[in-house]
């Protein structure tokens, strides 16, 4: 894999860590259902701009909808839904730690999965470094009496699982253009979560502006357009690799709940973080496998 798509990754991490931030924000104005259609619904309209400005063909043959509405359950509609009701119990910071456990879950599930990548040793090492590491910094909140909180942490966890199924789901449509599997993929999330959200929380009052701006922000930028470069890199990169985003996510999210939102950070939290980057470097194996060469090993 290019350095170029190591930059995007840790982008795209920092990125997704921020997005814990502003589901914080727009809970404390919406459920957290209304959220997660609000994020979606955002991702969609992007992503259909994006597809008509650049004169892609919208509408594939029909025989994908039904893959796409998969897929947009398994990528979308669940796992952003699990985030906002975790929240209701979690701090940001742990909600991006948590979400961590995502290449964990796809070095699993693609080792099992029909033509899926195959877990080395190596990799198993990073994944389990980068596994040691969400432990350290969910070690305080866990240990904690209180109970919500360790419910928070476990409906969260749900959220990796499902992201693992998907990113080797998605392999099937790897052939269509990227655009339009997010385009429909977003779209069939955003009417599935609708009748969810009109049931539990039923239509979202007026929202402040600031709130308005989380929402155009957390929608267009940090998933419509995170996700049509996530996608884009998936096919050279492989499902492990690109979930290693998921690793670099909850350092921004620690940081950015220790400075905006007075959460505290401690030694464990660095210690995490050391082991999380340890674990990036294992999965993607060159400096070691360089090390070995150098060595004549």
């Amino acid at each position: 894999m290019p350095d170029t798509d190591w930059v995007i990754i840790v982008v795209l991490g920092i990125g997704w860590g921020t997005s814990f931030f502003f589901n914080e924000i727009l809970l404390r104005e919406l459920g957290p259902i209304a959220v997660s259609f609000a994020r979606i619904s955002m991702a969609a309209v992007f992503c259909w701009v994006w597809l008509l400005a650049t004169g892609r063909q919208p509408i594939p043959d029909r025989k994908y909808f039904p893959q796409f509405a998969i897929l947009g359950t398994l990528m979308f509609a669940f796992p952003f839904a699990i985030y906002p009701i975790g929240q209701q119990y979690v701090a940001s910071g742990v909600a991006g730690i948590v979400n961590a456990l995502t290449p964990v879950m796809v070095v699993v599930i693609s080792h099992f999965w029909p033509g899926g990548e195959r877990a080395t040793l190596l990799k198993s090492f990073g994944v389990l470094a980068g596994f040691f590491g969400i432990v350290l910094l969910t070690l305080r909140a866990l240990s904690t009496d209180d109970s919500s909180q360790v419910f928070g942490t476990l409906v969260i966890m749900l959220a990796p699982v499902s992201y693992a199924l998907a990113m080797n789901y998605v392999r099937r449509l790897l052939h269509l253009k990227v655009s339009v599997i997010l385009a429909w993929a977003f779209t069939f999330a955003a009417v599935l979560l609708l009748p969810v959200m009109l049931w539990n929380e039923g239509w979202p009052a007026a929202i402040s502006p600031v709130a308005w701006g989380a929402v155009v922000f957390l929608g267009s930028v940090l998933t419509g357009a995170s996700f049509l470069i996530a996608f884009h890199i998936l096919p050279r990169a492989g499902a492990t690799k690109t979930s290693t985003v998921t690793f670099i996510a909850p350092v921004s999210a620690v940081l950015i709940g220790y400075f905006a939102l007075q959460e505290q950070l401690g030694v464990l939290h660095f210690a995490g973080m050391a082991a999380i980057f340890l674990g990036l470097l294992l999965i993607d194996g060159r400096l070691f496998r360089r090390r070995s060469a150098s060595s004549g090993l």
